[in-house]
């Protein structure tokens, strides 16, 4: 694996730096992930093993604020769809780098939706060389999905 995060940190980085939110200098693309999950799997998923599954894959704080929302599976699917897209913009996938509470989505001031990364993940941001993860989340009534960015500011 350290093959793999060697090759993202020293390949040439092309064309000029991208500004970012909050990044006035701009930044350098490092990773990106994206995924899309059936609120439905996420509904039946919670119904079969209940609070089981939900402390399993959520942080306290995460099945806190799904659960106060008037249909919470559409909330939990999306935190599900972004820790998913951050463990592939990684390239490594939930297991053995990082696991389901490594990410940890939460509100900033303008309530965008934020990352919050456990030791390990922070560990595993710096050697892929990057600075800072962002992050957007999205659900109909059917679908959630959400995109991760990992950038180098």
């Amino acid at each position: 694996m350290d093959t793999d995060l060697n090759a993202l940190r020293e390949r040439p980085q092309p064309g000029p730096h991208v500004p970012f939110p909050d990044m006035p200098q701009g930044g350098v693309l490092v990773g990106l992930g994206a995924d899309v999950i059936d609120i439905e799997r996420i509904r039946a998923v919670h119904e079969r093993q209940g609070d089981r599954f939900l402390e399993r894959v959520y942080t306290p704080s995460e099945i806190a604020y799904c659960m106060g929302m008037g249909d919470p599976h559409q909330h939990l699917a999306a935190r599900f769809a972004a820790k998913e897209a951050v463990a592939k913009a990684f390239t490594t996938g939930i297991g053995a780098e990082i696991g389901w509470h490594s990410v940890s989505v939460y509100h900033g001031t303008r309530q965008e939706p934020l990352v919050q990364l456990d030791e390990k993940a922070r560990d595993l941001l710096t050697r892929v060389g990057a600075t800072h993860v962002l992050i957007t989340l999205s659900h109909t009534h059917t679908v959630a999905m959400a995109v991760a960015v990992l950038v180098r500011a």
